[in-house]
């Protein structure tokens, strides 16, 4: 028997596997030198990943902040981009480049409509965005300035229209071939599934030819680099590609969640590579991301059981591309609070986060006593092959499940080949939502459901 495994039944773990552990970690404290460790461990790294266990913890959102400040600051880091549609984070960009009528960061804030707004509709973020259009001011006008990008792909319709009005202003004929090809997604009406929904099961033609011939026009304009309206062309560029990748993610949907899942980090890996060149080209020097997503984005894939079933993510996809120069930071929690609905399009409500389940890495890290610490896979040492022995990992998005806890929030995976870093914190509190409908307290009756089922 391995050393480093649980006790019978799982719900315990062998001593010398959680001082291992507490060996290698290194105490959170709440001071501005608890990120020198992950940052030395950085490096030279282009594209830096961080996770989240959850949708809805001010304690991962408070820290990813603050590792981003310190990259964009101490870096050279170009841009964050996060796990959000391109057009509404364009309108954050264009705030923090002191650029568009937003009057303050809640305006520029406003596109973000779509379930779940508290994502990015909340304090912790409100506070980055001030930060980084202030940061922007004080480098002068000259300097290369910091961005806010989005790499996903649900603003089908937003990101069509954002294309007709680029070509309005330029080349009205072109527009009206763009007004002409995306007219065929009209008898679908707004909703997306609607059209994958009809085209997945043969009630209608797909979209497809008419979205790649826009693309494919897009890309033959010619603008001159480095100038404002190359900058124009680009984001339009993002956009066709957006309404393309979401047209093909829309039907297959319908064809299985693997399919779909992999379309929709392939396009986020394929934004974030098109972003990083075009900050290449556009300042004169290598494109550097901090990119924020889930952990089960983030995490590489081939470390779990979603790889096992045959998907990919963009964790993954970034150090296949990019080796060593992907860094990525999982964070975990044992227990607390957090925002997220009950059922989809629901509003966001605070709810009670259980206790991790016996066996999984965040039982372990409760077990190590610390209410908060870094884990670098470098320092494991002999504890290494402990948590490498495959173990449960939870993961909240915008729903959570309490009563089906298990199937519904828990994977296995190997953590240190998941993770570059992770960031634990055992007690984990709520973000403060800016929306009145969403954060309102609401406390889970009581459960006699085995925490194991």
């Amino acid at each position: 028997m391995n050393p480093f495994d649980e006790e019978e039944g799982g719900r315990g773990f062998r001593p010398e596997l959680i001082e291992g552990v507490r060996t290698a970690a290194i105490p959170l404290t709440d001071e501005d030198s608890d990120f020198d460790a992950l940052i030395e461990s950085i490096g030279d790294a282009r594209f830096v990943l961080l996770g989240e266990a959850t949708h809805g913890t001010h304690e991962f959102y408070r820290a990813r902040a603050h590792l981003t400040r310190r990259l964009l600051t101490e870096r050279g880091f170009s841009a964050v981009a996060v796990e959000a549609d391109w057009p509404d984070a364009l309108r954050v960009n264009q705030y923090v480049h002191g650029e568009g009528t937003d009057a303050d960061v809640l305006q520029a804030l406003d596109n973000f409509q779509r379930f779940p707004r508290w994502m990015w509709r909340n304090q912790d973020v409100v506070e980055l965005v001030e930060w980084m259009r202030q940061h922007n001011s004080a480098r002068g006008k000259d300097a290369p300035r910091v961005g806010f990008y989005g790499l996903d792909l649900y603003s089908l319709h937003s990101s069509m229209r954002e294309v007709v009005h680029y070509l309005e202003a330029r080349d009205p004929k072109a527009a009206e071939r763009a007004r002409a090809r995306y007219a065929c997604f009209d008898r679908f009406g707004t909703d997306p599934q609607s059209y994958g929904h009809a085209t997945a099961y043969g009630f209608e033609d797909p979209c497809e030819a008419e979205v790649i011939e826009q693309l494919l026009e897009l890309r033959r304009r010619e603008v001159r680099d480095g100038s404002q309206e190359a900058d124009a062309l680009f984001h339009a560029e993002m956009n066709a590609r957006l309404a393309s990748d979401a047209e093909a993610y829309y039907r297959a949907m319908y064809a299985g969640r693997d399919q779909s899942w992999n379309l929709r980090d392939t396009h986020m890996a394929d934004t974030a590579d098109a972003l990083a060149e075009y900050l290449g080209r556009r300042y004169g020097q290598p494109g550097r991301l901090v990119i924020w997503a889930h952990n089960s984005h983030l995490g590489d894939a081939r470390a779990t059981q979603m790889g096992d079933q045959g998907e990919l993510n963009l964790g993954q996809l970034m150090r296949e591309r990019h080796g060593k120069e992907t860094f990525n930071v999982g964070f975990t929690t044992y227990s607390g609070t957090v925002i997220a609905a009950k059922e989809w399009d629901e509003p966001g409500l605070k709810r009670r986060v259980r206790p991790a389940l016996g066996g999984s890495y965040e039982a372990l890290f409760h077990e190590v006593g610390l209410p908060g610490f870094l884990l670098r896979m470098e320092d494991l040492g002999e504890a290494g092959s402990g948590l490498r022995e495959r173990r449960l990992e939870r993961a909240i998005g915008v729903i959570y499940a309490p009563h089906s806890e298990r199937y519904s929030h828990y994977f296995y995976a190997d953590l240190p080949a998941q993770f570059d870093a992770v960031l634990h914190y055992d007690l984990t509190s709520a973000l403060k939502p800016l929306d009145r409908d969403a954060g309102h307290e609401e406390e889970d009756a009581a459960d006699t459901w085995p925490y194991g089922i």
